[in-house]
């Protein structure tokens, strides 16, 4: 069953249910998110009334079981809604995916007590949530974290700082790795924190390159006490629930990258349509032809690769090695396809009044996020030839 938007990309989709949720984000992203994007982002704006109506849609849960208030898709389809999003506004696209990525934990690990006391409000309730795993010290060695949890009768007591969290200040709950035992993978633990307990703290936001609209900013926790009936997972099993989470959320960025890229293939598209020098269209040269034809193919193949593990996933068979792959694929070529529709547009993409400056400056956070691409090419190569020699 094939789909065929506007722009021209065709989408195979496994149901007709599936056909009416994207047209539902297409017309989403049209009315409410396009318009206001550029304007928004230039303000460093982060749309929160937008994320309260996508929660009502429905889509801000749409792979997880429906007895919680989740949409019950595939992750073929999810990610699919998530680039949709994501060439609309990035800072859209990637919170959805953020929040996807923080009730991860709670759904694939929690108690049936625990899903049904919190994950109806988080999937469907309005919520908007954050994960926080990554330290000021501790980034791509994200298991010599610091942060402590300490057992003090039937709580936990949280000290520590997070770094780098997406909707750091303005989550509802915060999905926090801290530790609760020795040093190294094994002493780690996940809570589920309410983004109003007391001792929640935020720095302000951090002054970034791109995607000003999505605040990212330290978390301190200062004596924060967590009932133990919000610890998820056994004690010690929070690295190992870390790890099963970025291999999925990985996928959410390789389709956000795919999503901002074929923003900026249309934007090119069209500009050497219209745009004529030497009594033609640009479109009419070669080597223009040549460019927009190579970025059109890194698109396809970067969606083709994210959605052959998606569909891995959705079968239950491991995906670890195809997400890497994925997130590293799709984010270089989001960065390349990015450059090039700058070039294509000359001295005008170098300029805010069209916005192929800006999906440049979001897409170089896209190679760094949720696991640099060097650290992709790490857990690619250890699935090919084992783990390095110690």
């Amino acid at each position: 069953m094939t789909d065929s938007a506007a722009d021209g990309v065709e989408r195979r989709l496994p149901t007709d249910e599936a056909r009416e949720l994207l047209s539902l984000v297409r017309d989403i992203a049209r009315r409410e998110i396009v318009p206001r994007a550029a304007e928004e982002e230039a303000a460093g704006r982060f749309p929160r009334e937008l994320f309260a109506l996508l929660s009502r849609s429905g889509l801000l849960g749409l792979p997880y079981d429906p007895e919680h208030g989740g949409g019950g898709q595939p992750y073929e389809v999810y990610l699919q809604v998530l680039e949709e999003l994501a060439a609309a506004r990035l800072t859209v696209g990637l919170g959805v995916s953020v929040h996807t990525l923080a009730c991860h934990a709670l759904a694939g690990f929690g108690t049936d007590e625990q899903r049904a006391a919190h994950l109806p409000a988080m999937l469907g309730g309005g919520l908007l949530g954050a994960y926080c795993l990554s330290e000021p010290s501790a980034g791509s060695d994200a298991a010599a974290l610091r942060t402590r949890a300490v057992r003090d009768g039937g709580d936990w007591v949280v000290d520590g700082t997070k770094a780098w969290i997406t909707h750091g200040g303005i989550a509802d709950f915060y999905t926090v790795m801290a530790r609760t035992g020795g040093p190294g993978a094994r002493g780690i633990t996940a809570f589920l924190v309410p983004g109003d307990a007391p001792g929640v703290g935020a720095a302000p936001p951090e002054r970034k390159m791109g995607m000003k609209g999505s605040p990212t900013a330290q978390l301190h926790f200062d004596g924060v006490r967590v009932a133990d009936d919000r610890r998820l997972g056994a004690e010690g099993q929070g690295f190992a629930i870390a790890l099963d989470t970025l291999d999925s959320g990985r996928l959410g960025i390789a389709a956000c990258a795919v999503g901002l890229a074929q923003a900026a293939l249309d934007e090119a598209v069209g500009y050497a349509r219209e745009r004529r020098q030497f009594g033609r269209p640009i479109a009419d040269f070669q080597g223009l032809r040549f460019l927009l034809a190579d970025m059109a193919t890194r698109i396809e193949a970067g969606r083709a690769l994210y959605l052959e593990a998606a569909r891995l996933r959705d079968e239950g068979r491991p995906f670890g090695r195809r997400a890497a792959m994925a997130k590293l694929f799709c984010t270089d070529a989001a960065m390349q396809v990015t450059t090039d529709a700058v070039q294509v547009l000359g001295g005008y993409g170098y300029t805010a009044d069209f916005p192929v400056e800006r999906y440049l400056r979001e897409a170089k956070m896209l190679q760094i996020v949720e696991g640099t691409n060097q650290i992709q090419r790490v857990v690619i190569a250890r699935h090919l030839v084992g783990p390095e020699s110690r």
